[in-house]
């Protein structure tokens, strides 16, 4: 069995002048090799190979597609522009491995990848064409065919394929959380819009026809003044009494006043006893 040294440390005491300190002291240990992981190993070469493909197509479709437009526009131009042939199917490859775990969504992104590598592929290929090498374009064209099936094999290496029933659960879970993602920027366009009204109200003020005692209730009322919760926290006994003093007599109207200014929980009971002292005070 294969072994290989690991460094270690351990805490040893120093002392220097009578005065120790605790020290890190490395040492060696031998512990098993594990056995190599040619499967892992395998799957970087693959992922690299396809990656090197991948280079090697854009730079030769770029300058084949970049030489057919530079006929007609200047360099820079036709050179950006020869770029977007490879770009827009790499892309649509990564947007199908981002969907590996949404076989439909991933399916549409594939059918845009395979469209776009054709009109890569038949723009290298009028190159050939003008220049009158057909066999040049011909060739030129299947570099981006290549590196194309290269990397959908590097993604099929890597992906993990799920079962029926767990794709829907997944499907089930990324719906829902997908619809709570939704919600964020609904819910701040909502409250973008509140603020905006509230602040349209507050520069515009009252209109003109608000009655500005902003009240709509008649002074004279008793019970409607009884009804206004202003002042401090009071008892129950001396609620009691300001709705007394203020003409209310009904014994529900005095609960509900009581029940709004001192005690929401006041005892009706208790209240017709303060009601009772309060009219044999006068």
């Amino acid at each position: 069995m294969k072994t290989r040294p690991v460094t270690r440390y351990r805490r040893e005491p120093h002392t220097v002048d009578g005065i120790t300190e605790y020290i890190d002291v490395p040492y060696e240990v031998d512990l098993p090799q594990p056995p190599r992981d040619w499967d892992q190993l395998v799957r970087t070469g693959v992922t690299i190979g396809a990656v090197v493909l991948v280079t090697v197509s854009v730079v030769w479709s770029t300058a084949s597609i970049g030489e057919l437009l530079a006929r007609i526009t200047v360099a820079a131009a036709a050179y950006g522009a020869a770029v977007a042939f490879d770009t827009a199917w790499i892309m649509c490859m990564a947007v199908e491995w981002l969907h590996r775990y949404d076989p439909p969504r991933a399916a549409k992104a594939r059918t845009a990848g395979h469209w776009a590598l054709v009109v890569a592929m038949g723009a290298v290929g009028a190159h050939g064409y003008v220049t009158s090498a057909w066999v040049v374009g011909i060739v030129g064209a299947l570099v981006s065919a290549l590196a194309k099936g290269a990397w959908t094999i590097a993604m099929s290496v890597h992906a993990h394929p799920l079962d029926a029933r767990t794709q829907q659960w997944v499907a089930k879970r990324r719906a829902a959380l997908d619809g709570q993602r939704a919600m964020i920027p609904v819910r701040r366009d909502l409250m973008r819009s509140e603020a905006l009204i509230a602040a349209e109200r507050a520069a515009l003020g009252p209109g003109p026809d608000v009655d500005p005692d902003q009240s709509g209730q008649d002074t004279d009322d008793p019970d409607q003044q009884a009804d206004a919760p202003a002042g401090p926290p009071m008892t129950v006994k001396d609620a009691v009494r300001t709705a007394v003093d203020s003409g209310i007599t009904a014994p529900d109207k005095v609960l509900a006043y009581v029940r709004k200014r001192a005690d929401a929980n006041a005892r009706p009971d208790t209240v017709d006893r303060y009601i009772r002292l309060a009219r044999m005070a006068g």
